[in-house]
């Protein structure tokens, strides 16, 4: 059977449609390897959040052309939608294959297969009469995804990480952002059923899997599109999850700040098995740049759920994503965001220089900045983050940090075991024989192994 190496590129969407295309190719019989070495047919799961985005998936189907010339390069996912006609004349790749499709990737490979058999058997032929035939390498499979209302049912069987599994429940995204080109790419919201989420839970469970990540593409629109006798939301969700024996712990993908309404939060906080940990999606602390970048919400209403957050929980976790640099920021509104940001006090604040991506309103936008501007604001960030963070893990000092054991790590030659706790503070603890990987010990904190990794003794 033919040798088959998959790379991803992306969000965690990505990483989890990719697992599941690896798992259908090994029930199917293909031979799995690392994309560096040699093999039969290298698949790559693109990304187009970002031109850079783009040109790396670009890179990673060249590579895989240079590797074996031989090879069958399939491209797979949001660089294939959006840029359909770039991939259709490039010679390095032999297949495409779009968004909610890629369910089918093994059935479309072997077809693939066969009909290159059929046309290599016509190809000799002709040449044994001394005629040649044209060989066609190119095939595209992508659908229309901006008219689509189909999930594409994909389930997860398995996970690379041994003690965290991400699950996909739902797909594309109707905000249109200005700067964003995902809606072009995934299409509108289009949320899985309830009870395909659980069923693939219940597996998970049952293989020993403790915690889940809730995740998708536009999470907090999970349930917009079912009709009203089969309403669900993400909340109810959440309930129906909470319910599975052998799930100790959910943790939820990026969340926009209009979800976190007073019965969204107590009813979450009513939940024990809820972690304490929330990714609020923020772009800039500025009302004039929010207003220019499409957010549906501006810094005052995003100020109170983060309050009623902190009201319902104590100290959670509050982390968040920040653009810095978008076309027409002026030093007042950096300022202003940058402010914001401070007062707001997140955990882990993720920072992104403005990246221009062809094909959005913000790219054709007036008072696009320099680099120089955009590093240097993006480096003050930086900074309040690793302030911020640094303040956040202190106040865990002396407290006992609920942590699932992840991996083994080795430091100065002691060996520790390393997880996150529920507040997905990194944290080791010695390792031990009372404990081991996939195991929830109680921790408590004492100090610092690393910058922003914090240590402590097990709790008896």
């Amino acid at each position: 059977m033919k040798s088959v190496a998959l790379h991803n590129l992306g969000c965690k969407v990505n990483s989890y449609e990719i697992e599941v295309m690896q798992q259908m190719l090994q029930e199917k019989g293909y031979t799995i390897v690392p994309f560096d070495e040699i093999a039969d047919i290298y698949i790559v799961n693109t990304c187009t959040v970002t031109n850079i985005a783009d040109r790396k998936s670009r890179q990673m189907l060249h590579r895989a052309k240079q590797k074996n010339p031989a090879a069958l390069v399939v491209a797979v996912g949001c660089y294939v939608q959006t840029g359909r006609e770039d991939v259709e004349q490039d010679p390095c790749i032999d297949l495409a294959i779009g968004n909610n499709r890629k369910k089918d990737l093994a059935s479309i490979l072997e077809e693939y297969l066969r009909d290159l058999e059929q046309e290599d058997a016509v190809a000799e032929n002709a040449e044994n009469a001394g005629h040649g035939v044209d060989k066609t390498l190119h095939d595209t499979t992508v659908i229309d995804i901006n008219h689509t209302a189909e999930y594409e049912e994909m389930t997860l069987k398995q996970t690379a990480e041994h003690t965290r599994a991400y699950i996909k429940i739902q797909d594309g995204c109707n905000q249109f952002c200005t700067y964003c080109i995902i809606p072009y790419a995934r299409g509108r919201v289009r949320s899985r059923n309830i009870e395909s989420v659980l069923k693939e839970v219940r597996a998970l469970a049952e293989k020993g899997y403790k915690e889940v990540v809730l995740t998708g593409i536009h999470l907090s629109s999970y349930g917009v599109d079912f009709p009203e006798e089969k309403k669900e939301t993400l909340l109810s969700l959440i309930r129906a999850v909470h319910e599975i024996e052998g799930i100790r712990r959910i943790r939820l993908g990026s969340l926009e700040p209009g979800i976190v309404t007073r019965e969204f939060a107590e009813g979450i906080a009513a939940l024990p098995k809820v972690c304490p940990h929330f990714h609020l999606s923020l772009q800039s602390g500025c009302d004039e740049t929010l207003e220019r970048m499409n957010r549906r919400y501006r810094s005052g209403e995003y100020r109170e759920r983060c309050e009623l957050l902190r009201e319902v929980y104590g100290n959670p976790a509050l982390t968040t994503d920040v653009i810095v640099g978008f076309p027409q920021e002026s030093e007042e509104e950096f300022r202003k965001s940058y402010d914001f940001v401070d007062s707001i006090r997140f955990y882990e604040t993720h920072i992104f220089k403005y990246s221009r991506r062809q094909g959005t309103k913000a790219a054709a936008m007036d008072g696009q900045l320099t680099e120089a501007e955009k590093s240097f604001r993006s480096e003050k960030m930086i900074e309040l983050h690793h302030r911020h963070a640094g303040d956040y893990e202190k106040s865990m000092l002396g407290k006992n940090l609920e942590v699932l054991i992840e991996e083994e790590y080795t430091k100065d030659g002691r060996t520790w075991y390393l997880g996150h706790s529920r507040e997905y503070i990194k944290t080791a603890v010695p390792k031990s024989e009372a404990y081991g990987v996939n195991d929830i010990v109680i921790v408590k904190a004492e100090g610092f192994l690393e910058e922003h990794i914090m240590t402590g003794e097990a709790v008896e």
